[in-house]
């Protein structure tokens, strides 16, 4: 008789044994009883036999996770704070164990710049870089060229995109040169076509693989490529249990599968840029003028909306970005744009009405709701913002010829009608795209010659040690979506135009000095995590968290930023508290959150990127 310890995919639940009268391989799926029910679960480890009673493995089926698959998943398991059955089942599973590629050749690929040249050389010679190259300046066309090149060579490749509304647009240009082997994956697909992808790919009839982050677990022979574009998106990192970044584990799942990695951004963050190689890509493919222009107020004005007129009249199209609602306000200043700062963190303090204070969503510092700004003695203190909806209302109403499309993700919710959105604005049919984050995310709009940049200050305020990333970031996205093939005028509306127009011409700049202030604080010098407690009923989540901050304190070399309720006190019925960590040493961090994980009401945020 055989005893094997299995993971029951998708449950948070520890290993379970049981017994087998034959021998099975490591990485099968099996099906085994639990209580009434029958569920599938993967041989992860040989035992001896138990001193308690065990139940028999039913089927055993063809279906299998390779030893490498086996490896991550425990990494995932491990350093994501998951069960071995829940970073398991990210993966889809193999069910032929050997299978090789024969080495296909393309001719007909894009005509590369010297520029393009060069960058291309720089990243084969190397297993992980970091392109940093700005809007507009081709960085698709190289990562055909390396697609080409894996292919070559008999390996097959996934390029990740941060959010399923930017696969279109790529898949359609790298089709065009690669044909049927290129299948698009994420949720929105259906279930049948799922199925036809998962058996071209074990047929080999798919070899690239274009997708949001969950493609990249998808059961490709012989991977030789990850190509991360966008690789500064925080869509990368999953909100619910295993918390994993999808960028971080890409280089991860590289070095074990010996596949080079690209991480591709016009806007990289400033922890890559200090960690990685980077290879510049500094000049766009075609080089427009662009005029930036600063202006005052939060709402859509005259000046604006008598821009955007003009645009129309000129046959041209207007590109207006607000930012997203977020769950929480900040108070800024009319007069200088300064938001009001947490004394101890350095970020934004956000509004909380019932409590009538400003709280610190770090260390939980509170003040009283102030009446004149800290910085200027202002007592002109606002937190109004203004929506999508509100803002295509107001320019249909003053502006005649304004035919406007929303790209917000309560308009654009599935892939069609993104397409049919996209073709409306291409085709001209639409003049005035408006739009939140969605708009900074890699659409080509070549005939828009005006971008609306509003609310940054509003970004900038927020609760987060990179707001200032954030905002630079979305700006230079936001001004990179016009001008592609036409002069263009960028008008950025803040109270802070010289912190603002210091970055304007070169990102890296910016990058610099934020590492500066970073430095000792913050990552990449430092590494973060959340301890998050959920309980329904108050008195016990209040006293679970005070036991956890206790335990912590035991370690060194850990330090507790604060704790208390979680900026949103209730979800679902239960009552929420938050622990922030910092450590200069990785491991250090941890050896104290496992010290805790075991916990069932208790879900650990390795490197979180959202703090509310």
């Amino acid at each position: 008789m055989f005893y094997y310890e299995t993971a029951l995919l998708g449950a948070h639940l520890s290993p379970l044994t049981y017994n087998s009268s034959s021998q099975i391989e490591l990485g099968t799926i099996v099906e085994v009883p639990l209580k009434k029910s029958i569920k599938r679960a993967v041989v992860v480890k040989e035992v001896e036999k138990p001193e308690f009673p065990t139940e028999p493995i039913g089927k055993v089926t063809e279906e299998f996770y390779t030893p490498k698959q086996l490896e991550i998943a425990k990494f995932i398991k491990e350093y994501y704070f998951s069960s071995f059955g829940e970073a398991l089942a990210l993966f889809l599973p193999y069910t032929s164990k050997e299978f090789s590629f024969e080495s296909q050749m393309y001719e007909e690929l894009p005509t590369l710049t010297p520029l393009q040249e060069k960058a291309l050389a720089q990243i084969e010679q190397k297993e992980l870089s970091l392109l940093f190259g700005v809007t507009g300046s081709g960085k698709t066309e190289i990562y055909i060229h390396l697609i080409a090149k894996a292919l070559k060579e008999g390996k097959s490749a996934v390029v990740l995109m941060p959010e399923i509304a930017l696969t279109p647009q790529i898949t359609k240009r790298i089709e065009g040169y690669f044909g049927k082997i290129v299948a698009t994956w994420h949720s929105k697909i259906t279930k049948k076509r799922k199925e036809q992808i998962v058996e071209g790919i074990r047929n080999a009839e798919v070899r690239v693989v274009i997708g949001a982050r969950s493609a990249l677990f998808l059961p490709l022979f012989n991977l030789g490529l990850i190509v991360v574009d966008e690789a500064h998106d925080d869509s990368y990192k999953a909100m619910s249990r295993p918390r994993y970044n999808a960028k971080d584990l890409s280089i991860y799942i590289g070095k074990k599968l010996n596949a080079k990695v690209v991480l591709g951004s016009a806007t990289p963050l400033a922890n890559d840029y200090y960690k990685f190689d980077v290879v510049p890509l500094k000049k766009p493919y075609k080089v427009a003028k662009k005029e930036y222009r600063f202006i005052a107020g939060e709402e859509i004005n005259f000046e604006i909306l008598g821009a955007i007129k003009r645009v129309l009249e000129n046959g041209e199209q207007a590109l207006v970005f607000v930012p997203t609602r977020a769950n929480f306000k900040y108070l800024i200043c009319m007069e200088c744009g300064s938001a009001q700062m947490c004394p101890f963190c350095s970020i934004g303090m956000s509004l909380h009405r019932k409590k009538r204070a400003l709280v610190c969503h770090y260390c939980n510092y509170t003040q009283k709701i102030p009446q004149k700004c800290h910085h200027c003695g202002s007592e002109a203190l606002s937190t109004k913002r203004i929506g999508t909806a509100e803002v295509k209302e107001l320019i249909e109403e003053e502006i005649g010829e304004a035919r406007v499309e929303l790209f917000d993700k309560d308009s654009i919710s599935t892939i069609s009608k993104l397409s049919k959105a996209l073709k409306r604005v291409s085709s001209g049919e639409s003049n005035v795209v408006i739009g939140t984050q969605m708009l900074s995310k890699g659409h080509d709009y070549p005939e828009i010659t005006l971008s609306v940049i509003t609310g940054l200050d509003y970004t900038l305020a927020m609760g987060d040690y990179r707001a200032k990333e954030r905002s630079i970031a979305l700006m230079h996205q936001i001004a990179g979506r016009s001008g592609r093939s036409k002069d263009a005028t960028i008008l950025i509306q803040s109270g802070q135009p010289d912190f603002f127009k210091a970055y304007l011409n070169d990102y890296e700049d910016f990058l610099k000095e934020e590492l500066e202030f970073r430095e000792g604080l913050y990552p990449p010098f430092t590494n973060l995590a959340r301890v998050l407690v959920a309980k329904r009923d108050y008195k016990q989540g209040k006293e679970l968290l005070e036991s956890v901050v206790q335990r912590l304190q035991l370690f060194k070399d850990i330090e507790i930023v604060g704790s208390g309720e979680a900026p949103i006190e209730r979800i679902a019925n239960r009552w929420r508290f938050v622990v922030l960590l910092r450590s200069s040493r990785k491991k250090a961090l941890l050896e104290a959150l496992h010290s805790v994980a075991e916990n069932r009401d208790l879900e650990i945020d390795i490197d979180p990127v959202n703090f509310s």
